[in-house]
């Protein structure tokens, strides 16, 4: 059985409430039942994680390092401005996706450089929140190209 961890960044937990136009109308809590019920089908055990708070990310990450197969984060803002949570993930020895609903690259100019992108294996970017499964998908064929 694979140990995948999602983690989210701030804001997220208000999908479905903000920014419809741009994240669409399913809330977090809907992307975690898809999710919870594609890892049931696939013999995946499925952590998910959220926090507004940067700290709190990285301590979610660095607690992660030797439990998990694969780490997928959307780190929202965080994306764009964490140090700290580009330096976490280089401590992991794992396959790291990073995700985000929107296509970063046709939206503001400060959004197009992301601070992850140099330590993840793969991006998934502008899929909506489709992502989030293509996300655990490619995590699969990672992890058994690994082994």
């Amino acid at each position: 059985m694979h140990n995948i961890l999602i983690i989210n960044g701030p804001n997220l937990n208000l999908l479905g409430e903000r920014e419809k136009d741009k994240y669409g109308t399913s809330s977090m809590d809907e992307i975690k039942k898809k999710c919870l019920s594609f890892s049931k089908e696939h013999n995946i055990n499925l952590s998910f994680f959220q926090s507004n708070v940067e700290g709190e990310i990285v301590n979610e990450i660095q607690n992660s390092r030797n439990n998990i197969n694969c780490l997928i984060i959307n780190a929202g803002g965080y994306t764009h401005t964490s140090v700290a949570i580009h330096d976490a993930l280089k401590i992991l020895k794992i396959p790291i996706i990073e995700l985000h609903i929107t296509n970063i690259y046709k939206r503001e100019d400060f959004r197009h450089k992301s601070l992850i992108s140099n330590v993840a294996n793969g991006i998934i970017c502008g899929l909506g929140v489709e992502g989030y499964t293509l996300a655990l998908k490619a995590s699969m064929d990672l992890i058994e190209n690994e082994n």
